[in-house]
């Protein structure tokens, strides 16, 4: 099958010195060019992230010191690789929660304004995720090995689901996850604050700091201020906004931060 494109789309992977993306560095990127006519267009770099690599993230990845110490750090090729994406859809696999975000963080520690807006942004495995997904009755019937009766009744579908939950923390709770780039933690634990950072998905950054409530507001997600509007706290007290720009904060939340700042100051 041939892609229907109307723009060039870029599939992208990344290698890594660990899976933070306001510390961590790329160590090795990798692009795939496809164009409306079919022309693909591979490069693949090794890049000097300029920090030691861990040793676990060299095993996983099996990239070590000695292997990039002669090789250009991402501010050296960074004016390449943007030109290579200007104008290009992108896609991966699981970019939305780790290459996209640490990619930004790289393109903008280079001066590069590296932004996602206007682009359509391709995920295989949140497409594997939503079409593999099971209805409630199909996963009553595997969780806990019941036929679900009165499905769609209000009732029964609350109680279901409770018994859902329950059958999955005793199933997974000891079972390793690949968080992404090697990474493995165990997410499914009897823990509501844990079980919210492995489902929950939509944020108005890239890292979570920032997340919509219902009325589609961009709100804080940490600290005093969470769950309040973000411009209601920049215009009661600027000196946030100042706060965390000079903090430990993802440049690309402070880019998405002074854009909010700027659309509020603009409609008062």
């Amino acid at each position: 099958m041939k892609l229907h494109l109307k723009r060039p789309i870029v599939f992208f992977d990344l290698e890594t010195t660990g899976t933070d993306i306001c510390k961590d560095r790329i160590v090795e990127i990798s692009v795939l060019k496809i164009k409306p006519d079919g022309e693909e267009i591979l490069k693949t770099k090794k890049i000097n992230p300029t920090v030691p690599i861990p040793l676990e993230s060299s095993m996983i990845h099996n990239i070590y010191d000695a292997d990039v110490q002669d090789c250009p750090t991402f501010k050296q090729v960074a004016r390449e690789f943007d030109q290579f994406l200007k104008g290009c859809d992108l896609a991966g696999y699981n970019l939305l929660r780790f290459d996209i975000p640490l990619l930004a963080e790289e393109f903008l520690r280079a001066d590069i304004d590296f932004d996602i807006e206007n682009r359509n942004i391709i995920d295989a495995c949140r497409i594997f995720h939503q079409m593999e997904k099971r209805t409630l009755s199909a996963a009553y019937k595997y969780y806990c090995n019941k036929n679900l009766e009165n499905a769609h009744s209000a009732e029964a579908d609350t109680i279901a689901t409770y018994e859902i939950l329950m059958a999955q923390l005793d199933r997974y709770q000891d079972t390793p996850y690949e968080a992404g780039e090697g990474a493995i933690e165990y997410p499914v634990q009897n823990d509501m604050a844990a079980l919210h950072k492995f489902t929950f998905q939509k944020t108005a950054d890239l890292s979570g700091r920032l997340v919509y409530n219902n009325a589609g507001q961009e709100v804080f997600n940490f600290g005093k201020y969470k769950n309040v509007a973000v411009e209601e706290v920049l215009r009661k007290e600027p000196s946030y906004y100042d706060w965390m720009m000079k903090g430990d904060f993802p440049l690309y939340t402070k880019k998405v931060l002074t854009r909010i700042r700027l659309r509020s100051m603009q409609m008062s």
